[in-house]
């Protein structure tokens, strides 16, 4: 996606910057990259089942703990 801004005549740099940046985000190239920024990648299916049995597991300890008083 190409954004073009011409110089108008008497129009100075600084408002020429102005309108081009107003263009920029009403494009939405600038929300696009944000959101791209940190996007992860998602676990395949084995690390997922066992992230959710370490979990598991480790709930019952914590209750076993909270039962013995500790």
């Amino acid at each position: 996606m190409a954004i073009e801004v011409r110089k108008r005549e008497n129009e100075t740099s600084s408002s020429m910057l102005y309108r081009f940046s107003k263009r920029v985000q009403h494009s939405g190239v600038v929300k696009e990259a944000r959101k791209r920024q940190f996007t992860t990648r998602t676990p395949n299916s084995t690390k997922r089942r066992a992230a959710a049995l370490y979990r598991g597991e480790r709930e019952v300890e914590l209750s076993k703990t909270k039962k013995r008083g500790k």
